[in-house]
């Protein structure tokens, strides 16, 4: 018999991994945060004082062996993810992990292959906008024929410019703008388009205005162009350097009509009239924009992992994800076309 609660364990208390911490602990009923794990100190007394989480562990396996433990929930460097999705898992562990699975595709199948030695573990990557209403409703939608035959998804993901250039400290390993942006828009043309195989990819960049990135091979704006073997299309955008705020943005286009999710990333109801004309403000980041869908993530993660229903995306998924994010960075850095 199931239990009624999920003992989970968080692992990175980042700025993300304090926000994962908080729905948790806070918000998803049948979850119990029981420990935490991170190497810095400080984060180990934030969640302390403020979760109440009072078992602290520096090391990774001393959590995975904590009395109790049903699950952990990774928010940690890319880098790490496949080792510890992999050990967490051979100690009976159910795992949720942030998006990129791996940047690295041979440790995205080695993970794939111990997954499926453990048939009675739930493991889930975190691509957070399926769990955006908008965006569900939008693939709802599709599936039920309102829009024809999806042929063409046009999706951007654009951050506000940090003028301090603080994310360049992340450069060196976050895999490049399309594996670390855009890999969601990736996972919502696949989703939406219904999961078609890729075939050749197309991409360019430029550095607008955080020329230091040229040194990592990476560029502060984007595109790239997905063609898939049935015949549909993907059309990627990705910037670091809005004005206006952050702007996530995708076009389906059918045979029979188009849908859009997110045309004016305006922050709430409130439309402001003044001197200056009529307009609105805007989300500053990812974060205020996916909120309510970060909570319903961690809940159907709670929920697959007690056995109360099957996951609505799959650890494949995350794979296929990754290999597309893999050819646009290729495609880019040598300016060529990548055949799948």
């Amino acid at each position: 018999m199931s239990s009624p609660t999920l003992k989970v364990g968080i692992v990175g208390l980042g700025r993300l991994g304090q926000r994962h911490a908080i729905n948790l602990a806070q918000r998803v009923p049948n979850a119990e945060v029981v420990a935490a794990c991170s190497p810095m100190p400080a984060e180990l007394d934030w969640a302390a004082s403020t979760l109440g989480i009072t078992t602290g562990y520096a090391d990774y396996d001393a959590l995975l062996a904590h009395p109790g433990l049903d699950a952990v929930f990774l928010v940690t460097p890319t880098s790490l993810h496949a080792d510890q999705i992999i050990a967490a898992l051979r100690a009976g562990k159910h795992v949720f992990c942030e998006k990129p699975l791996s940047l690295d595709l041979a440790d995205c199948l080695k993970v794939e292959a111990e997954a499926a030695r453990h048939p009675q573990l739930t493991i889930m990557i975190g691509f957070v906008r399926r769990f955006d209403a908008s965006y569900h409703d939008a693939q709802q939608k599709i599936a039920q024929g309102m829009i024809g035959k999806p042929y063409l998804v046009r999706s951007q993901t654009c951050d506000q410019n940090d003028p301090s250039g603080a994310f360049m400290r992340f450069a060196p390993t976050s895999g490049g703008i399309f594996l670390d942006c855009s890999v969601h828009d990736i996972d919502l043309a696949r989703w939406l388009l219904g999961n078609p195989v890729p075939k050749r990819v197309y991409a360019s960049g430029t550095n607008a205005i955080h020329t230091g990135l040229q040194a990592f091979g990476d560029v502060d704006n984007g595109l790239a162009t997905v063609e898939f073997s049935d015949g549909s299309m993907a059309s990627f955008m990705a910037s670091r350097t809005m004005a206006h705020g952050h702007e996530t943005l995708t076009e389906v286009f059918g045979t029979g009509g188009r849908l859009a999710v997110g045309s004016n990333p305006r922050l709430n109801r409130v439309e402001i009239s003044d001197a200056h004309g009529v307009r609105n403000e805007c989300t500053p980041d990812f974060y205020a924009r996916f909120a309510d869908a970060f909570l319903i993530e961690a809940q159907e993660f709670t929920d697959a992992a007690l056995g109360r229903r099957t996951l609505s995306l799959t650890l494949h998924d995350a794979t296929e994800a990754t290999r597309i994010g893999l050819a646009m960075t290729q495609a880019m850095r040598e300016a060529r076309p990548i055949e799948f």
